[in-house]
């Protein structure tokens, strides 16, 4: 809970505003998801966010709709995003962070690490985009996978990621032109 003291007219008020962390990467993942229309749209690549492979237990009905009261994962999940640029597989982990001075690794799941160290392997594109202090940044898997043999750590720091990372700009069409910092590393 955020308490807010503004002054109005020689009277203080105060204003209470719940924060709920939920939801804090739709914000994220709707602009990549708009910028992946953007690129279908002009042929540029084929790139979806995976659905979350879920098993139904139970169902309801309400209003001609059917509303899963029960579920379950089937299955672990790999990175959020693939698809194809350029010939070329891509697969990606979409994440933002509230902490302002490192990206925990609590994050990012060990299966996730080993299917980035598939696709690398295989030839692949692999990456993190990440959200931090009202930035996006792209991290090249490799960076990232080198960042986490050599390190002890839990986290991240905020210094890694601005020196390795490279910072994606919000811009009108595609909001999250990501592929243009992919074009200047990988291509």
């Amino acid at each position: 809970m955020v308490i807010i003291v503004a002054k109005l007219s020689n009277k203080e008020q105060t204003f209470s505003k719940q924060i709920i962390y939920k939801n804090r990467g739709m914000d994220l993942e709707t602009m990549l998801n708009n910028s992946n229309n953007y690129y279908l749209e002009l042929d540029k690549a084929v790139i979806h966010k995976k659905p979350t492979p879920i098993g139904v237990v139970k169902v309801s009905y309400k209003d001609n709709h059917k509303i899963i009261d029960r579920g379950y994962f089937k299955e672990q999940s790999t990175l959020d995003y693939n698809g194809i640029y350029k010939g070329k597989y891509i697969d990606f982990e979409a994440k933002v962070t509230q902490n302002k001075t490192s990206f925990p690794l609590s994050n990012i799941h060990a299966h996730q690490i080993e299917h980035m160290k598939r696709i690398i392997k295989h030839g692949g594109i692999t990456f993190l985009i990440i959200s931090i202090n009202q930035i996006v940044y792209l991290l090249k898997g490799e960076d990232f996978l080198d960042y986490i043999q050599t390190h002890q750590r839990k986290s991240i720091p905020y210094d890694f990621i601005k020196t390795y990372g490279y910072e994606i700009k919000y811009t009108y069409a595609p909001e999250l032109d990501y592929l243009k910092i992919v074009d200047k590393i990988y291509f």
